[in-house]
């Protein structure tokens, strides 16, 4: 049986500064992240793939937002559009996959799964929800959700809460088709926000951030790798301040201690520690942080070991 390692895409694989986000534009950018996992490919790695959502569900919800405004439409939850981008990207990535296996002879399948990840109903981010997502609005709308006036004055917008994900729904699943040699795309965006109710699980405004379920997944399925692809080569500590450093490896407890002293931003590089630190805490390999570019590189990225 093969390594399996658990592979969370960054933002850029989708999209990258100054694009638009057309079609085109995003296909060409997951198909040149997809040939970039070549060198775990050629290892015979059992790979699972998670992905993040955020320009793409935010786009989303100005769609509903045009239609309500111009038909009259209803527009749909945050989980009905993290749901809608799930299948979307996927789509992407399974054609991206697809080409890039086929230009290099390897015979795999891929394999995508709109996935739910439960949540807990009494998580402390219901009760202050910080997480703005969609349009921005000249008013208040007085709709009952909550919204937050932009800072820098471009309006009302839309916050919800950011739950930890506590189960991930069919990951057994998910690592039987990995280890059997497909490709897997599963957690995208964080998953589907549920919590359970009397009739299984419904949907709730929330997301969830896509590391920490990609390391859930990782967790669960005993990965033995865990990579976090970023836009960056290596994870920084005085970034773009006086005494700038590299790491090439930390310690849980450095990592911690790095988090604790504010080193890594947040929005940016903390959560994804804070993922890699839940993977190897929960019994997993290594997580490593880095570049899609760098992984043929042995001694690539910020390693987080025990």
């Amino acid at each position: 049986m093969g390594k399996l390692a658990m592979i969370a895409f960054g933002g850029n694989a989708l999209l990258r500064a100054g694009q638009k986000g057309t079609f085109e534009e995003q296909l060409s950018n997951v198909e040149r992240t997809c040939s970039q996992l070549l060198p775990l490919l050629r290892k015979g790695y059992d790979i699972v793939i998670g992905h993040g959502n955020g320009p793409q569900v935010g786009n989303v919800m100005l769609q509903h937002e045009a239609g309500r405004q111009v038909f009259g439409l209803e527009p749909m939850p945050m989980d009905f559009c993290g749901s809608e981008t799930q299948g979307s990207i996927a789509y992407l990535i399974e054609t991206a996959m697809e080409k890039v296996l086929r230009r290099e002879g390897i015979g795999r399948r891929v394999v995508s799964l709109v996935t739910r990840v439960e949540v807990s109903a009494d998580d402390p981010g219901f009760a202050n929800p910080t997480k703005p997502v969609g349009p921005y609005y000249k008013e208040m709308p007085s709709d009952g959700a909550v919204y937050r006036e932009d800072p820098q004055g471009r309006g009302w917008r839309k916050v919800v809460a950011s739950p930890k994900p506590v189960a991930i729904n069919n990951i057994e699943l998910v690592e039987r088709l990995a280890r059997e040699g497909c490709i897997v795309v599963t957690v995208g965006g964080g998953g589907i926000p549920v919590v359970r109710d009397a009739d299984g699980h419904r949907g709730v405004e929330a997301v969830i951030d896509k590391d920490l379920a990609s390391s859930l997944a990782a967790v669960t399925m005993k990965a033995d790798e865990f990579y976090i692809l970023t836009d960056v080569p290596k994870v920084y500590i005085n970034f773009r301040k006086p005494g700038e450093k590299t790491l090439d490896v930390m310690t849980v407890a450095e990592a911690e201690r790095y988090l604790s002293e504010g080193m890594f931003a947040e929005g940016s590089m903390a959560p994804k520690v804070r993922a890699g630190i839940r993977f190897v805490r929960e019994g997993g390999g290594e997580c490593v942080i880095t570049e899609a570019s760098e992984l043929n590189n042995p001694s690539c990225g910020t390693r987080i070991i025990p």
